[in-house]
């Protein structure tokens, strides 16, 4: 098991979160190796969003996406998302073709809020 960790960014997003779902959303992000490495794609809770050699993974469970990377070992969660305003934003984006990931993927605009997300300060 891996340790997570949230910036000021995503700790705020995920306390906005009603306690129970939050509960429940933490219960349910289990970060394992295998997935990591491009293994057990039958888990369609993981995904990859990449763009110019950067990757950042992709946890979805229920109306929620957590948007991680890894470091040294460690779950640095980047941003917690309500999939309406992942909708939202694919819409105005005017993205419509592809996988959710791929979407992401291809908008400079999502790389802008995952870069926010990573120049936040860690909570401690």
């Amino acid at each position: 098991m891996h340790q997570i960790i949230f910036n000021e960014i995503s700790a705020g997003e995920i306390s906005a979160i009603p306690t129970l779902q939050q509960l429940e959303l933490i219960n349910r992000f289990r970060v394992e190796d295998d997935i990591l490495q491009g293994g057990n794609e039958a888990n369609t809770s993981f995904g990859v969003v990449e763009r110019e050699g950067r990757k950042i993974y992709r946890f979805r469970s229920g109306d929620y996406r957590v948007y991680f990377t890894m470091e040294d070992g460690a779950v640095i969660v980047q941003r917690v998302l309500h999939t309406n305003s992942l909708k939202d934003f694919l819409f105005r984006s005017g993205m419509g073709n592809g996988t959710e990931d791929q979407r992401l993927g291809a908008s400079r605009s999502f790389w802008r809020l995952i870069d926010e997300g990573e120049q936040a300060p860690r909570s401690k």
